[in-house]
């Protein structure tokens, strides 16, 4: 029999209250088959309400609970070091009145912002001298320019966040998504770091 098994701890566990985590929740496993069932339902964590909504668990701890049945077995660990368990509480409803008031501070911010940006590079000069250029006649409202410059905004929007509502225009991650990748980076490495009790030790020097 393989004596050795290959452990590989996922980056983020969403799971609900009070749930008990099995190894195969927080790592995908490469073993003999015989053990795998086994190690598969092993217990390495009982969720509780006092620990709150995020626990981490450490590939430390793991092996131990492994050796501590098996010490025969040889475990090697491949990628990260730590499991975030994200605990989620029962999604509520979505309150209208609230999604409408997100959606005008939204809607009308925006639409602010677009405005004051225009207004302070001049866009309406711009486009006015550039009508006068082009067709040699004065125009305080060009819209043959302000109504395609208004709708490739809009596009431009469309193309550079890369969705149309629910649905992707292609499969190249948005700016926006790229963002949010790299703070939920930084928010789980902070997590890991102070939320990890294994990861600092403080030695008093009496």
């Amino acid at each position: 029999m393989e004596r050795t098994i290959y452990i590989r701890m996922r980056n983020r566990v969403q799971t609900r209250p009070n749930k008990t985590i099995y190894l195969k929740d927080a790592a995908q496993i490469i073993a003999d088959e015989r053990l795998l069932p086994k190690l598969q339902q092993m217990i390495i964590h009982q969720l509780t309400e006092k620990e709150g909504n995020i626990v981490i668990i450490d590939v430390m701890k793991v092996i131990q609970i492994i050796t501590s049945q098996f010490a025969d077995l040889e475990v090697q660990t491949i990628g990260p070091a730590q499991t975030i368990i994200e605990v989620a509480a029962k999604k509520k409803g979505v309150s209208i009145p609230f999604f409408l008031l997100i959606w005008f501070l939204l809607f009308f911010g925006s639409a602010l912002t677009l405005m004051n940006f225009h207004d302070d590079v001049s866009m309406r000069s711009v486009q006015e001298k550039i009508y006068t250029i082009i067709t040699g006649k004065k125009d305080a409202k060009p819209l043959l320019f302000q109504i395609p410059y208004s709708i490739g905004l809009g596009l431009g929007m469309i193309l550079f966040f890369n969705h149309v509502f629910k649905k992707r225009i292609n499969d190249e991650p948005s700016p926006l998504e790229v963002e949010m990748f790299n703070y939920q980076m930084d928010l789980d490495n902070y997590v890991i770091i102070n939320e990890n009790k294994e990861s600092m030790k403080r030695i008093n020097d009496d």
